[in-house]
Formats: structure tokens, sequence, C-alpha cells
């Protein structure tokens, strides 16, 4: 049997602090550190907490370089433990699953650092809401009284500094001003499929393609996308749509159609809570629409770059706004998080992270005539006193 390194890994020192009776009793504060370390791979969910022996093996080792197992017993016991951790990979089919999860790190030519962030920053069964609750920092109050006054919203104006003439309001303006993040729904009310085409043509649909090679093909959409490689593949949460089953589809971007998948979540509601991390007031969006990456896509051209992983997120980024946009042109409400159980769609698709990745969840929807849950509206071209004060139009 042969092994290596694991592709991607970084070991952090952890300090914890814990309470200590007999100092009490001996005249100290109680509470001493203790410190751990933890080993993060990108193809395991989960930190490791090593040894200082271990952690010394493993920085020591190479990723790239096959060796044997060695002969002598405690250094034998030391290597094989560190593979059932999956921290090392081996040929050996009783390490199968660590071997193949480490190989397709390896395959999608990742950066080793952002693989690692990706890996370690997604969620599984988190409810945002419910901590932000425990921790009493839902409101700006709640926020100013724990963690005291947030930097400035601006910096200080410099002296000398030229002031820029301002041109009457436009119509695009003035769909600029319109938009802001909405978190009150009108669940009751259907949307039009041909309203919710309308915004996936505006977004999400290949305007042209090219192929420049054979085999090799580069896309126009109406978002910008580091190298034209648009990775990002949208799954659709869809509820109360005329025309549509209430479900999960798939959008085809180049056929700008939708396709049932054949594997739907049992309760699709709490399906919706539970991907969006409990946010509740997102969960009733007529629309949710699930970014998902094709990390391979990008990283064909960028290959082990440090930069590839912020670019597809800057690809999201673009994506939502588009979405704000075609939304508000609608008459819709319109939101973007990126506070999401990446776990529950990976899951139910049964998606490799390190392949096909989820980063965001957009959606829009009907906005709710009332303002049950909080929104910013600062400039009040939404709301006034609590009330919708715009006109929702739509297809």
């Amino acid at each position: 049997m042969r092994f290596r390194r694991c592709a991607a890994l970084v070991v952090e020192t952890v300090e914890s602090h814990v309470f200590d009776l007999a100092g009490v009793l001996a005249g100290t504060t109680g509470v001493t550190a203790e410190q751990s370390l933890q080993v993060r791979a990108a193809h395991l969910d989960d930190p490791c907490v090593v040894d200082r022996d271990d952690c010394a093996l493993l920085l020591m080792l190479s990723p790239t370089i096959w060796q044997s197992v060695p002969e002598e017993e405690s250094s034998r016991r030391q290597v094989l433990g560190l593979l059932d951790r999956g921290l090392l990979v081996s040929d050996d089919p009783a390490h199968a699953d660590h071997h193949a999860s480490d190989g397709r790190v390896r395959s999608a030519h990742w950066w080793p650092l952002s693989a690692i962030h990706y890996r370690h920053s997604r969620w599984s069964a988190t409810d945002s809401v419910a901590e932000m609750e425990d921790r009493q920092m839902v409101t700006a109050q709640d926020l100013v009284r724990q963690l005291g006054p947030p930097p400035p919203a601006w910096p200080p104006r410099a002296a000398g500094a030229i002031s820029l003439p301002l041109r009457p309001a436009a119509p695009p303006d003035i769909l600029l001003q319109e938009r802001a993040t909405c978190r009150n729904y009108d669940a009751a009310r259907s949307l039009p499929l041909q309203t919710v085409s309308d915004v996936l043509q505006q977004v999400l649909m290949a305007q042209a393609t090219v192929e420049t090679e054979p085999g090799v093909h580069f896309l126009k959409k109406n978002v910008p996308s580091a190298g034209s490689m648009h990775p990002l593949e949208a799954f659709i949460v869809a509820r109360g749509i005329e025309g549509l089953e209430d479900g999960l589809y798939h959008y085809h971007a180049m056929a700008h159609e939708l396709a049932r998948l054949p594997e739907q979540p049992a309760d699709l509601a709490a399906f919706s809570t539970k991907l969006l991390s409990g946010q509740h007031w997102f969960a009733n969006a007529h629309v949710q629409v699930v970014l998902v990456c094709r990390f391979q896509r990008n990283f064909w051209k960028y290959r082990n770059h440090a930069k590839a992983y912020r670019a597809v997120i800057l690809d999201a980024g673009h994506i939502s706004q588009a979405f704000y946009t075609a939304a508000t042109r609608q008459g819709l409400g319109a939101f973007v998080t990126a506070a999401i159980n990446e776990a529950e769609i990976e899951t139910l698709l049964g998606l490799d992270p390190m392949a096909d990745g989820a980063l965001a969840v957009c959606g829009f929807g009907w906005r709710s005539g009332e303002q049950a849950t909080a929104e910013l509206d600062p400039a009040g071209h939404v709301w006034t006193n609590g009330s919708l004060s715009i006109k929702q139009t739509g297809g």
C-alpha cells in the first residue's frame, strides 16, 4: 500500500477558554486557555484535531510523491491513523472514498487556499435567524448595544473637493431608486409564468454563443463573467407560479427552458426555509434561484489561479444585481443572500461541492401589501408608513 498527503490543507491554532475551579481556589481568575491544532483539508467537511507529532508528519510529507507505509510499528500506526481520518490518502481500496474525494479536488484545478476556504465556509443545518435571536443581535439597537457603533458610513470630506453637477432623474434612475431588498412576499397571489420567463430571459438566458474551436463555446449573456465562461447554473425553487407545478427545476440558459428535477423535496416550504438558513422572510418568494457554480468550467481556463474563486463570487454578484433590476422593472420585490445551507441542495441533487457548489440564492415575487418584516427603504420609494407605496405591475 502506498500513501501521500492530501492535496490541500492548512493547520490552525485554536484557543479555547475553560473554567478552572482549582485556579479560583488558588486566587486566580479561574479561566485558563487551552490550545489545539486543527487541520482543515479541502476534501473534508470537518476540521480534524491533531497532536504535534501528527502535525509535524503532515507538514513533512509530500502531496504528490507516493511512498510506502513504514514497517516500524509506531510510525506505521501513526500513518494508518491519519489515513483513517483522510488527511493522508492511499491507493488501498479500504481508503477509496478519501482518495476519490481528494482526487476530485486535484482534478478541479482549485487554488488550494480558495478550495479550503470554500469547503469550510459552507453551512449545513444552520438556522441563522435563531442564532441572531438567541444572541439578541436582530435590530440595529441590538448591534450597537453589543458591538458598539459601526465604522463611519463614509470617509471625511476632503478640502478643495470638486462638486459634481446633478441632473434630473431619468427613467433608469427611478427604476434603481425603487430597488430595495424585499422581505415581505404575497404568497397568496400567483405569479404569471410569462413574468418569470421575462426575468430569466433578461438575466440568465444566453443571448449568443461563439464556437472558437470544436466543442469550445463562449456565451454572451446580459451579465459579465470572467473570461466569458459563465460557470453558474440556476436551480429554481418555484412556488405559486401560474401554469407551473410547485417544485425544483433546472433552468437551461441556451434553450430558455425549465426542466423539473426527478428528485423533489418532500416538503418544499420546509426545504426553502432550511436552504435559506431560517430566513422565513425570503422563503415565501415565488421564485428562489440557487446559483450553483460548475467550478471546473471556470478553472479549466484559470487553473490553480489565486483569483479564480473570487471571479465566480463576482459572477454571482453581477447576477444578483441583474435580478434586482429585472424584478423591479416588473413591479416585483427581489432578494439575494449568501446565508444558505449549501448542504441542503447538495444532498438533494447529489452534488460534490468541490465540483458543483452553491454560492448564493436570489429570488423574486410579488411584494406583500403590508410590511410585517422590517425592510431597509431609507428614501421611502417602496414603503410609506409600513404600506406599499409603489404600483405592482407585471406581465
